[in-house]
C-alpha cells in the first residue's frame, strides 16, 4: 500500500512539475530587422529565455519598419497587438496617439523593474522624452555617418577632412572621377532621413512648434535657408555626375554601389560599418569614417537619434507586463548593448558600455565604430537635434522625397520644395484636426 502512495504520489510530482513547465508568461516581441540582424535578435531572444525560466519571448519580423507600423495599428484595431513593438523614431507621434501603448517610464515605476537611466546617453534618451517622461526604450540608435574608400582617395590623391564640408565632398568626388579610380564620388540612399539629419547640423527645426514637441506641427520649414541650400547641394552633385543614385530609399544599393567600388564614398546610417568593414576586408581595400558634411561656414549642431526603440502595449495582464518590461531593459544592458554594438554598428546606448569597449582596445582596433559616438557627443542640446514628432512623418518623408526626384528631373529647387510644403502642411493641419489638437 505505502508503495502504490509513494507511485501516485511521484506521479503528481511530475504531472504538477509539467503544469508548472507549462505555465511561462509569453512574450510577443515584434521587430523590423531582418538578414543577420534578425538572427542576432533571435540569439538574444534566446538567452533571455535561457536565463529567465519563467518566460518565454517569440520574436517576430513583420518586415520594414513601416510594415511593423502598419502591422501594429491594424493589430491594436483587431485587439491582438504584441507585448513590444519595436519601431523607428519617426513613427513616435503616431504611437503616442494609438493610445495603446503604456510609457517606459510609468512601467518602470509600476513594477519595479530597474533600468539605471542615468547611464544612458542623454542624446539616446531625448528623442523619446516627450514632456520630460521617458515615452519609449532606446534600443538600436544611429546616426548617418560618411563612410570612404582610403585605398581609392589615396590613388586619387586626396584625404578626408574628420569633419568635411560639403565643398570638400565635391572636390574630393571630382578628383577621384578625374583619376579614373571610380565612376561617381559618393552615393546615399535617397531617403528624407539624411534631409533631416542635415537640417539638424545646420541647427534648423524641421517642424514648426519647436519641431512638434511644444504641441502639433501645422508646418514644415521647407524653404528655410537650411533646407534650400541642402537641396541645392544634393542638385549640384546629381547634375554633375558626382552622386549616383541607387533609388528611393534603397539602402542595399547604396552599399553596392560603395563596396564594389563604383563609388569612393558614401552617407548612410552608422548601423553598416559592420556590413562595409567585412566588404572592405573581402574586396581588400580599406575604409575609413567621417562626420556628417556640412557647408562651409555654416556651424555644426549635430545629428538626430535614427534608428527605433521599444514599446510596450496596455491591456495585457500584470504578470506579462512586468515580463515584458524585464525584456525590453535587457534588450540594453551592458552585455547585450556591446554585442550589438559589435555585430551591427549601432552604437552602444550606455556609458559603461563605452568605457568597458574603450578599456579593452575596441575602439583602437576599429576606430569606424566610434565615429558616430564622437558625433552624437559634439551635438548640442536643442529642438533641433532632438528631432521633430509628428503623427504623419511617413507621409512627410514619401513628399520630400518626391521633391527631390523632381529636382533631379529638371524642376527648380524652389518649386519643387515649395509644392512639397505646400502638400506636407496640409497633411499636418489635417492630422492636428484629426487629434482634435
Amino acid at each position: 500500500m505505502k508503495r502504490v502512495l509513494v507511485i501516485v504520489m511521484l506521479g503528481l510530482l511530475v504531472f504538477s512539475g509539467l503544469v508548472l513547465a507549462q505555465e511561462k508568461t509569453k512574450v510577443v516581441f515584434w521587430h523590423a530587422m531582418s538578414g543577420t540582424r534578425e538572427a542576432l535578435i533571435q540569439r538574444m531572444v534566446d538567452n533571455f529565455n535561457l536565463t529567465h525560466p519563467g518566460i518565454e519571448v517569440v520574436a517576430e519580423y513583420k518586415g520594414s519598419y513601416r510594415d511593423t507600423l502598419n502591422a501594429a495599428q491594424a493589430a491594436a484595431v483587431a485587439g491582438n497587438a504584441p507585448n513590444v513593438l519595436h519601431s523607428f523614431e519617426v513613427g513616435t507621434q503616431q504611437l503616442l496617439d494609438m493610445g495603446i501603448f503604456a510609457l517606459a517610464q510609468d512601467v518602470i515605476d509600476q513594477y519595479g523593474v530597474v533600468i539605471p537611466w542615468q547611464d544612458y546617453l542623454e542624446p539616446a534618451l531625448n528623442y523619446y522624452k516627450i514632456g520630460g517622461v521617458q515615452a519609449s526604450f532606446p534600443w538600436n540608435s544611429s546616426n548617418s555617418i560618411l563612410y570612404y574608400n582610403k585605398t581609392l582617395l589615396d590613388k586619387a590623391g586626396v584625404t578626408m577632412p574628420r569633419e568635411p564640408t560639403f565643398e570638400d565632398i565635391v572636390a574630393i568626388s571630382r578628383a577621384v572621377i578625374n583619376a579614373g579610380v571610380a565612376e561617381g564620388g559618393i552615393t546615399w540612399p535617397m531617403h528624407s532621413w539624411f534631409f533631416e539629419q542635415w537640417m539638424a547640423e545646420l541647427g534648423a527645426n524641421l517642424l514648426n512648434n519647436d519641431n512638434g514637441r511644444s504641441g502639433y506641427a501645422t508646418e514644415i520649414n521647407l524653404l528655410d535657408p537650411a533646407a534650400v541650400t541642402i537641396m541645392n547641394w544634393w542638385k549640384q552633385l546629381y547634375d554633375e555626375g558626382l552622386w549616383i543614385n541607387p533609388g528611393r530609399e534603397s539602402w542595399s544599393q547604396a552599399r553596392q554601389n560603395f563596396t564594389t567600388q563604383r563609388v569612393a564614398m558614401m552617407i548612410s546610417s552608422t548601423s553598416d560599418v559592420n556590413l562595409t568593414q567585412n566588404a572592405a576586408f573581402d574586396g581588400g581595400w580599406e575604409v575609413g569614417t567621417a562626420f556628417m558634411p556640412v557647408p562651409l561656414g555654416f556651424d555644426r549642431h549635430g545629428v538626430v537619434i535614427g534608428g527605433g526603440s521599444l514599446w510596450l502595449t496596455k491591456g495585457h495582464s500584470d504578470a506579462e507586463m512586468k515580463a515584458a518590461a524585464e525584456f525590453v531593459v535587457y534588450m540594453s544592458q551592458v552585455a547585450q548593448d556591446i554585442t550589438w554594438h559589435q555585430s551591427t554598428g549601432y552604437f552602444a546606448l550606455r556609458k559603461t558600455s563605452l568605457q568597458a569597449l574603450d578599456l579593452e582596445g575596441w575602439y583602437k582596433l576599429h576606430p569606424n565604430y566610434k565615429t558616430a559616438s564622437d558625433q552624437l557627443a559634439e551635438s548640442q542640446i536643442s529642438t533641433a537635434t532632438q528631432g521633430a514628432l509628428s503623427g504623419v512623418f511617413p507621409d512627410i518623408r514619401t513628399y520630400i522625397e518626391d521633391a527631390a526626384e523632381e529636382v533631379y528631373g529638371g524642376a527648380s529647387v524652389t518649386d519643387a520644395l515649395t509644392k512639397a510644403k505646400g502638400l506636407i502642411d496640409q497633411a499636418l493641419v489635417d492630422y492636428k484636426e484629426l487629434m482634435g489638437g
